[in-house]
């Protein structure tokens, strides 16, 4: 009971952070600076990783696709382009993204804040009367928001490419680009493009909200910093998991 307890009581500490953000957000403009730094953090150190391994996942799903067809004699490589482009765009390109923002980016902003509580820095903020929700979470909930479907859309078109270059080079495939990206944009809808940016949001948000309480809510020595990075890493991966069944259920 006492670890239920702790879980309900966790999740209610969490919403009262966000709501006491929110009671902030006419400062964001203010906060300029701050905001540019964190989309620099989230977004352009994240974008490197991002794209080497989605072009690599790209390719391995248009590698292994066209084998299984090659193998089965389906006869439906001209529909390879379809598969590796839904898959990117709905699922694999949301997720991936989340899941390196939260080893990159998450792990980072929660050692961040857990040394500040360790070092009493976010006593001192509280002694000048400086609320740390409005200088250390409302600067990164924004830019998680605006830089999550940039992240995301890299990601897919990467991936996109990843899957014609292996197409096209592949010998038991030989599928041309051309073919490849009729058939992408042939079966491909607006609304799949929307659900995985909603999707993106969605995880990004609850990622940066878990490493900022986590971080905020340290207790201790600095032995508890370590201890803190990776309860909050394992709990947004655990919420990735959770919210991507339930997203993708009502967004189909």
């Amino acid at each position: 009971m006492k670890q239920i307890t702790a879980i309900f009581e966790g999740f209610g500490a969490a919403l009262l952070m966000l709501w006491r953000t929110a009671g902030h957000i006419n400062t964001l403009p203010r906060q300029f600076p701050r905001f540019i730094d964190q989309c620099y953090m989230i977004g352009y150190t994240t974008m490197p990783i991002v794209t080497i391994l989605s072009f690599f996942i790209g390719g391995v799903l248009a590698l292994q696709t066209g084998h299984s067809m090659e193998a089965q004699g389906f006869g439906a490589k001209h529909l390879i382009g379809t598969l590796v482009g839904l898959s990117m765009c709905r699922e694999l390109g949301p997720v991936m993204v989340a899941i390196l923002v939260t080893g990159r980016v998450g792990s980072a902003i929660t050692a961040e804040l857990a040394s500040m509580n360790v070092y009493q820095e976010i006593d001192a903020l509280v002694t000048m009367n400086i609320p740390t929700e409005r200088i250390l979470v409302l600067p990164r909930l924004a830019a998680v928001l605006v830089m999550m479907p940039v992240l995301e859309m890299i990601a897919s078109i990467c991936g996109w490419y990843g899957g014609a270059i292996v197409c096209q080079f592949t010998t038991f495939i030989s599928l041309d680009p051309q073919s490849y990206f009729a058939a992408l944009t042939r079966y491909m809808r607006p609304k799949d493009i929307i659900d995985g940016l909603l999707k993106a949001e969605a995880f990004g948000f609850v990622v940066v909200t878990v490493c900022c309480y986590v971080g905020l809510s340290v207790r201790g020595g600095p032995r508890e910093i370590g201890a803190a990075v990776t309860r909050a890493i394992v709990i947004s991966l655990i919420f990735i998991l959770v919210l991507d069944y339930f997203v993708t259920k009502a967004l189909l």
